[in-house]
């Protein structure tokens, strides 16, 4: 391999890193030039996951980046360096032969995540179970809001139990696939294969498990699924935005078995933990910035870890672009407008609670299943403001208000506008509960 496959595969991750700074690590350094021949570039990855990292995510912008170099088509390969590490974790879906390997985060390990008081009973219950699964805190139950690190912690699980345990059977899947697999296996008169997919597995991971509301064929599935795994003593470890009391429509008898390990609550960052986030994450990027810097964005980017991490790579961005190194000044004007939007930041809660007050209706009502006027337009209010108001999703949004799905979240928002545009009184309605969001 000549030396000049070496520069010029040292450009190529140079460029990487201006054209992508959000999936850009610092761990880009130990990748390697396995090969630079025939229109293809080989690169050696430390491990498997950060090698299918780069697969999902990176491909493209590797391909980007190397055809900018070289001035013509080149098509990237990713391959585990040899004596690496390959040891994988076997999932329930691949004893049938069917299904996706298990996916985790690189960067979502215990090592990487930020303990403070907000979080610390979550975390050290995770660390109990990826050392003793199926015996301590089973089921566990994370809740919290979104942007808070669940995901964080349960792919922590996931990876710290793939390290200590050989061999483990892990299933790691958000509770919306599996509905959808649920249902796709009846209509496919597969649901044997399916029932084995998920209940001979060692531990079962289910992110956001609030979507089982309201979906009664699913939930009964669910419920036998988690008997089957119990019994068995096999681990599960489930997240939500709420408790499962408060989660609407969800059956008492699954209320009652997911509250039979422990819950743990996980809690907006305080200040102090938001700065060692930062330090955490701009560390992972190999990002070089002050304390003064971290001190900033914790200040100014309160609403959640997204958003911090947003916040670095914006900055990271704006360095990249200009040549310039990362300064306060720097950051302070990448983060300009983010750090306005930040300071004027609305929550969805807020917005309910508001709207709620104005029409003197309850909030169990707008979370209902009732569809008369007096609790349908209420909530449809709630929809279009905090559609307007934050930068929540759709499913989040409809999350919030007894699980309704994105279209109907869509249709809200339609009705709304077209309300406002032509009913004097809606307009009124909207510009005062405005106002008192404002005030807030």
């Amino acid at each position: 391999m000549s030396s000049r496959d070496l520069d010029t595969f040292v450009d190529v991750l140079e460029r990487v890193k201006a054209l992508d700074p959000v999936n850009t690590r610092k761990w880009f350094d130990e990748l390697s030039l396995v090969d630079f021949s025939g229109g293809q570039v080989e690169i050696g990855c430390p491990d498997d996951l950060t090698a299918r990292f780069l697969e999902e995510n990176c491909k493209n912008t590797f391909m980007q980046a190397a055809g900018q170099i070289t001035g013509h088509l080149v098509s990237v390969k990713f391959s585990v360096k040899q004596g690496a590490s390959r040891k994988q974790a076997n999932t329930g879906s691949e004893q049938t032969g069917s299904g996706p390997l298990l996916r985790l985060h690189p960067d979502y390990t215990f090592d990487n995540f930020v303990i403070g008081p907000s979080n610390r009973l979550a975390h050290a219950s995770c660390v109990a179970v990826s050392q003793s699964p199926g015996t301590a805190y089973n089921p566990l139950f994370l809740y919290g809001t979104v942007g808070l690190g669940k995901t964080h912690l349960l792919h922590a699980i996931c990876n710290e139990t793939m390290r200590r345990t050989a061999g483990a059977r892990i299933h790691f899947i958000s509770c919306e696939e599996f509905v959808n697999r649920f249902i796709s296996a009846i209509e496919a008169g597969k649901l044997g294969d399916f029932q084995n997919q998920f209940r001979t597995v060692d531990m079962l991971v289910i992110d956001d498990v609030q979507f089982l509301r309201e979906r009664e064929q699913s939930q009964e599935e669910f419920f036998h699924t988690f008997n089957a795994l119990y019994n068995n003593r096999k681990q599960l470890i489930l997240s939500a935005d709420s408790p499962p009391g408060e989660i609407p429509s969800l059956e008492e008898r699954l209320i009652s078995r997911f509250k039979w390990g422990l819950v743990a609550r996980i809690d907006p960052p305080t200040y102090e933990t938001r700065i060692a986030i930062v330090k955490k994450k701009a560390n992972l990027r190999g990002l070089g910035i002050s304390d003064e810097i971290s001190e900033y964005i914790a200040q100014k980017v309160q609403a959640n870890i997204r958003e911090l991490e947003g916040a670095l790579t914006t900055i990271y961005a704006v360095a990249k672009a200009s040549g310039e190194q990362i300064t306060l000044v720097l950051a302070k004007q990448a983060l300009g407008d983010q750090v306005k939007l930040a300071e004027r930041q609305i929550n969805i809660s807020a917005i309910i609670e508001t709207v709620s007050k104005h029409y003197g209706v309850r909030l169990a009502d707008l979370q209902s299943k009732k569809r008369s006027q007096s609790i349908a337009l209420p909530r449809q209010v709630c929809m279009y403001l905090a559609r307007s108001l934050t930068r929540h999703s759709l499913e989040e949004i409809g999350g919030h208000l007894g699980g309704r799905d994105h279209t109907t979240v869509m249709h809200a928002c339609a009705k709304i506008l077209e309300l406002e545009q032509s009913d004097a009184k809606v307009k009124t309605s909207l510009v005062e509960i405005s106002k008192q969001l404002s005030k807030q």
